[in-house]
């Protein structure tokens, strides 16, 4: 995306003193060196390795920025690598997201096209289905179902068209986004986790890291997922909590037969009265990635310590075996068993805006399960406010930090 940013030319040149060498006045001297000074990048540092911090570092970078993104372990190494990387166009029309969630289904389609997505990280369009299952019911064949989709499935609905939804490999869209950040935009990326913000006079102007190391920075961008809730200087403003949700990847012996459907289920198991929503996500290499099993826990400080709750691992075999045949124990080789925290806040909303009373530090979490599909937009607004003071993509204010402060009395 290139923006073509006019500036007003002054109503009043500044005199010039004409002579055989065309001197310039010393205070137009004075004028063009302040000009210099103002033109030097803006030191931005970001906190955060996922795909909300690499966005935004990407975008910052783009727009001239001077940029270094500091991870504590590796780039996309919690949900961002462990996430479905599903992507809807319209699903949250009618609520807060709608407009952030259409710019960056947009964008991550512009993106594909810079990136060559399909070849870099999977990107393709799908066909989004909606299925009842119903454990204890025999198997039937549909004819309103593709064929790798065998078990007891009911009430087949079509909820999303390849003009509506997609999908990326999370890991590999977010590795490849950096990538390109630092190649071709200077991106500097640092391991080391961070200690503290340093704050003088209501102004961020440094970050430490551990052993004491100081990193000085014009603005901070604070991109932490759920591990936002460790900073006092957030947790004082807003909760974030840490939804775990757990996932399987298979790689069935025959992953030509299974189409591009991603599946969406209503699944209920003969052993619980109630029903689970597992979704299933078949990857253009033939790999089937399989989540679901969510609830709060306490996220742990570093995330190469979350480990997937055997039981919810176990029946997400169970959902894939039933579904379909080519997915069960035998038919696919279980390739990965994990689990990752999806930072979630108090009104279901995410926060991405400047931190109310430090002026140069921001803030991006809190997307749930929309992480990946809203965070180009997301770094895309930031990088806006950050160098320019507002963002033109969407309506970024609804989203800011403050909306948590308590009005003051009068």
């Amino acid at each position: 995306m290139n923006l073509l940013v006019r500036f007003p030319l002054p109503r009043v040149l500044p005199r010039v003193i004409i002579s055989r060498r065309n001197r310039i006045t010393i205070s137009r001297a004075k004028s063009i060196e302040s000009s210099l000074l103002m033109d030097q990048p803006k030191k931005v540092i970001v906190c955060g390795g996922g795909v909300i911090g690499v966005c935004t570092a990407y975008f910052l970078a783009v727009k001239g920025a001077a940029v270094k993104l500091i991870e504590m372990s590796d780039v996309a190494c919690a949900a961002s690598g462990k996430a479905g990387g599903f992507l809807a166009y319209d699903w949250c029309d009618g609520g807060p997201l709608e407009e952030l969630a259409r710019v960056s289904f947009n964008l991550h389609r512009s993106l594909s096209e810079e990136l060559d997505g399909p070849r870099s990280y999977g990107y393709r369009t799908l066909t989004t289905l909606s299925l009842t299952i119903k454990q204890s019911e025999g198997s039937s064949a549909s004819r309103f179902l593709p064929s790798w989709i065998d078990g007891p499935a009911r009430s087949p609905k079509t909820i999303g068209t390849p003009e509506t939804t997609a999908q990326v490999h999370p890991q590999l869209f977010t590795r490849t986004l950096i990538d390109r950040a630092v190649e071709k935009y200077g991106v500097k990326v640092e391991i080391a986790k961070l200690e503290r913000v340093e704050v003088e006079e209501g102004r961020v102007g440094s970050v430490v890291v551990e052993g004491g190391r100081v990193l000085e920075a014009d603005a901070v961008v604070l991109a932490m997922g759920p591990w936002s809730s460790k900073l006092a200087l957030l947790s004082s403003v807003f909760r974030v909590y840490g939804l775990k949700a757990h996932s399987i990847v298979l790689d069935p012996r025959d992953g030509s037969s299974i189409t591009p459907h991603a599946l969406f289920l209503r699944y209920y198991c003969s052993e619980r009265g109630g029903a689970l929503d597992p979704e299933i996500y078949p990857r253009p290499t033939g790999k089937v990635f399989v989540c679901g099993m969510s609830k709060e826990e306490e996220v742990p400080d570093d995330p190469a310590e979350i480990r997937g709750n055997p039981e919810s691992i176990a029946m997400l075999k169970r959902v894939a075996k039933t579904v379909s045949s080519h997915l069960g124990e035998g038919e696919a080789v279980v390739k990965a068993e994990q689990a990752c925290f999806l930072p979630c806040t108090d009104d279901g909303m995410p926060v991405i805006g400047e931190v109310p009373g430090v002026k140069g530090c921001y803030v991006a979490t809190g997307h749930n399960c929309w992480g990946i599909l809203n965070a180009p937009a997301t770094g895309a607004a930031l990088a806006e406010l950050l160098l320019h003071g507002h963002s033109t993509i969407f309506y970024l204010k609804r989203f800011s930090p403050s909306r948590f402060l308590l009005p003051t009395n009068p």
